[in-house]
């Protein structure tokens, strides 16, 4: 299926059902495939900074995650079907994995969280084989490669951060032995139940960006990367193109 390019970021234009279908496909195929979710920050971000951005561009499957790419895509002519962060296709996956049999190793945080996620997670999917865990505090990625392999994952959720988590799948695919890599960014904390999600209203809305930052002040200066990515998908559209 061709790509829907954003700002320079090809993204799949699938629905959450879709995304869900396509990773489980390659979950049960050779190799190591990556996923990566870029939102409006991180897409700002790959302007600046080179190696994030082939990392991205490396990914197997890239997923529009935030309202502000459905926004850009819209203004370029470009539409997505709709936003799938992360952490919704993470939890949508989790039935998923436990009814087909596939094993999930949980990485990075800070120490405790991923053994808490886990928890949580087997208690909503008792079934689902999470074969281990390892927090992010690691300087060596062979030390983290290794857990992983040693723990036989067929799926692993990295929660490292951007540019870390990106970067990190790109470097270590080739000795993974585990078939699908997900960036989850914070997605072991609200798994954990440290960070809490939005309200669903707050999600159906699009809004789930205002909720972080009436929790987490401290973003506010995030935040602002939104309407430079905005004006920067305006300017490609109305003006790149008569220059």
């Amino acid at each position: 299926m061709p790509k829907t390019r954003v700002l320079g970021i090809a993204y799949e234009n699938v629905t959450l059902a879709e995304a869900v279908r396509d990773v489980l496909a390659l979950a049960q195929a050779d190799g190591t495939a990556y996923v990566v979710t870029p939102n409006p920050e991180i897409s700002e971000a790959c302007v600046e900074n080179e190696r994030l951005a082939r990392a991205v561009a490396g990914a197997d499957y890239v997923l529009p995650d935030g309202i502000g790419v459905i926004m850009a895509a819209k203004i370029g002519g470009t539409p997505l079907k709709e936003r799938v962060g992360g952490f919704d296709l993470a939890t949508a996956l989790l039935p998923e994995l436990e009814r087909r049999g596939l094993r999930l190793f949980l990485l990075g945080a800070k120490p405790g969280v991923a053994e808490k996620a886990a928890e949580n997670i087997h208690a909503r999917f008792p079934a689902l084989c999470i074969t281990g865990t390892h927090d992010g505090y690691f300087r060596d990625d062979a030390q983290a490669v290794a857990a992983v392999n040693a723990a036989g994952a067929d799926v692993v959720f990295v929660a490292l951060g951007f540019p870390r988590q990106e970067i990190f799948m790109q470097d270590n695919r080739e000795a993974l032995q585990a078939h699908i890599l997900l960036g989850l960014g914070g997605g072991l904390d609200v798994f954990a139940g440290i960070t809490k999600r939005a309200p669903d209203l707050f999600i159906r809305m699009n809004m789930e960006w205002f909720y972080r930052l009436l929790c987490q002040p401290w973003r506010f200066m995030r935040m602002l990367k939104l309407p430079k990515y905005i004006f920067r998908a305006i300017g490609a559209r109305f003006f790149e193109k008569k220059a």
